[in-house]
């Protein structure tokens, strides 16, 4: 009798839908009735209090002033300081040696001889099959377009710096990544680290870095290094940190210590991941060879940078593309070898064999007799000047698209209506807002996604641009990286999707990918001004460019990551191609789709400054102001207000994922 009645309870009770103490306890839902009554008692009592507007004056704190004393001090002490005699010198030493010992033996091999080795090191890295010989005809297109162009000791110099570079800051990303990967306490510590690093613009540290160690090599690879190690760092970390259980409690089982299971499991199968990290560790350094030649560093960014001084499109075109095709020819050769190591197969190291030494022994055969049979430097007669074609379609271009065209009206019209219907808008939403609802509104997303310390950390960088004193510049910002990275993430995610399912097509954008990433900003924002104006729409044009083809390939790496296993059971229940998409890999996919959304705000946060150049304006304009005027105070108030945006809208983004996992 007693389970005749109690059924129907059970079915009235399910009928009636879960009770409020159920509503509660859902970790959403229990959250967004938390904040609507929250809202309720502090909105009223932020309108009594504080009224509206801008951060209050009395809350500032200047440390600008600070600054500039380090800064003058530095200056006095550099030549008799016992830090600077003792310890800073002898880095700036050992950098300088080591990218001219490079440099040194690159001229040494003469330019048959470099051509040569790069040509027989990238077809045993990809092996010697058909394969290989695509890697190694790449290698050779590379090269020799390079020398064709009038480049060749400018990218040889390039190049130097850039191998000393990336051996860098893979050891230091490697090193990072593995500590983060290993200790979840580690990984939230270094993760604020890892944004400072990549977030804070490159003109903000260089001035104390010329500071410390003069113009030349050593500012510029150690800005470089800084710059391009968190890639390395961040996916290192997420390779190891989503390696198979299964994997790791077999191997635990058969009584393998920590760095046996660590040598033997977790690296092998973090390994695409420590790929792409190698990857994007490339294309950002190369990406800072331009900024790099401001501070004296040399090589294919002072050509880039002295030719865009006399507007010369035409000749940075001419040292741009080299810098695409060294990124090219280092992506391919570095993939191939790490593919083939990969492996358990004979021969799959990239000097294993008798036919590996051949080819070394034959490399170095042909750079020894190529050096004082030919000789070292590339004939003048094989190089070509496309300069002036340049210039004439730049200005064709510019004339016919930027305005006039039936219909569409043209670029110029774009930017305008862009600028008055999205840009404006959301500044001004911004800026109107009071805040107190500012940091209110920061800590209701951030805790909403994650918890309550990560509510307090992004509520506490928001007051700290306030503390800084660059509230209404920080929002203008704020409104133009928002707008950039929603354009970069809509565009980013849907080519990666497609790229994800579509293996061809992704490797015929592999190069135009390649070429975004690494042509540096200075190249085409010259052209985009000329077809857009100086606004903050040619500012968002330049950081969608530059951020795009990092969140392309790590969106179609999550996704080709998705276990196979799941895909197969989906097909076999039916499942149509979208919901595979939508119910299986994106889900699964969801870390990889995280981090892509990270790199997206630190790449755009990280143009905020090249794009203050064309219109940007802000907290760029500050940077660049305080770096040409000398001026660390400024420069560094408005780098460290960068960071801590970046550091609020990681906050916002990031947590959810790293709850669930």
């Amino acid at each position: 009798m007693t389970a005749a009645v109690s059924a129907p309870a059970a079915e009235k009770k399910n009928i009636t839908g879960p009770s409020f103490r159920d509503v509660l306890r859902h970790p959403v839902k229990g959250k967004l009735l938390a904040l609507a009554a929250l809202a309720v008692v502090l909105v009223p009592a932020g309108i009594t209090l504080w009224g509206s507007g801008s951060w209050p004056e009395a809350l500032h704190v200047d440390i600008s002033g600070p600054l500039d004393d380090a800064n003058r001090w530095v200056i006095d002490n550099r030549d008799s300081h016992p830090l600077f005699l003792y310890f800073l010198l002898h880095l700036s030493n050992t950098a300088t040696d080591a990218v001219g010992g490079v440099y040194d033996l690159l001229r040494s091999m003469g330019w048959l001889g470099v051509l040569a080795v790069g040509v027989l090191v990238a077809w045993r890295a990809a092996g010697l099959g058909r394969g290989g010989a695509k890697v190694a005809a790449t290698a050779f297109g590379a090269f020799a377009l390079c020398g064709l162009l009038g480049m060749w000791d400018a990218t040889l110099l390039t190049i130097a710096l850039m191998v000393v570079a990336v051996a860098l800051a893979a050891l230091l990303g490697v090193l990072i990544g593995l500590a983060a990967g290993l200790s979840d306490r580690i990984n939230r510590a270094l993760r604020p680290v890892l944004d400072t690093m990549q977030v804070l613009p490159a003109f903000a540290y260089l001035l104390p870095f010329v500071l410390v160690f003069g113009t030349g090599t050593p500012a510029a690879l150690f800005c470089t290094v800084i710059y391009a190690a968190p890639p390395m760092a961040r996916l290192t970390a997420l390779g190891l940190r989503g390696a198979d259980p299964s994997v790791l409690e077999a191997s635990a089982s058969l009584g393998a210590s920590p760095w046996q299971r660590l040598r033997t499991a977790r690296l092998p199968l973090a390994r695409q991941q420590m790929l792409l990290g190698l990857n994007q560790t490339i294309m950002m350094a190369l990406s800072m060879v331009v900024i790099a030649a401001l501070v004296g560093a040399g090589g294919l960014g002072e050509e880039v940078y002295s030719a865009l001084s006399t507007v010369d499109v035409g000749k940075a075109l001419t040292a741009g593309i080299p810098i695409v095709l060294i990124a090219i020819w280092l992506d391919r050769t570095t993939a191939a070898a790490g593919d083939r190591i990969g492996r358990s197969v004979p021969g799959g190291g990239l000097l294993h064999g008798r036919s590996g030494w051949a080819l070394v022994a034959a490399g170095v055969a042909v750079a020894v007799s190529a050096r004082f049979l030919i000789g070292g430097a590339w004939p003048e007669a094989w190089t070509f000047d496309i300069s002036t074609p340049v210039n004439k379609a730049q200005s064709w271009i510019t004339e016919h698209l930027s305005s006039g065209v039936p219909v569409l009206g043209g670029t110029e019209v774009w930017s305008e209506q862009f600028t008055l219907w999205v840009l404006n808008p959301l500044r001004d939403g911004l800026v109107w807002l009071p805040w107190w609802s500012v940091l209110l509104i920061v800590a209701a997303l951030a805790w909403l996604v994650g918890t309550w310390a990560t509510a307090l950390t992004a509520t506490l960088a928001m007051s700290a641009i306030g503390v800084l004193g660059v509230w209404t510049k920080s929002l203008n910002t704020l409104s133009q990286v928002l707008a950039a990275l929603v354009v970069t993430l809509v565009l980013g995610v849907l080519a990666g999707v497609v790229c994800a399912r579509a293996g061809r097509l992704e490797r015929w954008l592999r190069p135009v990918l390649d070429a975004m990433q690494t042509m540096p900003q200075f190249v085409y924002l010259i052209p985009v001004v000329a077809l857009f104006g100086v606004t903050r729409a040619s500012a968002i044009i330049a950081a969608v460019v530059y951020a795009l083809p990092a969140v392309v390939r790590i969106t179609a790496q999550g996704l080709r990551e998705v276990d196979p296993a799941a895909m197969e059971a989906a097909r076999s229940l039916g499942a149509s191609t979208r919901q595979q998409l939508f119910q299986v890999q994106l889900p699964l996919a969801r870390p990889a789709l995280q981090l892509a959304v990270n790199q997206g705000v630190v790449l755009v946060l990280a143009v905020v400054v090249v794009g203050a150049l064309v219109g940007g304006g802000a907290l760029g304009y500050d940077v660049v102001k305080g770096l040409s005027r000398g001026e660390m105070g400024l420069g560094m108030t408005a780098g460290l207000a960068i960071v801590c945006l970046g550091l609020v809208l990681d906050r916002v983004t990031q947590p959810a994922a790293r709850k669930r996992h």
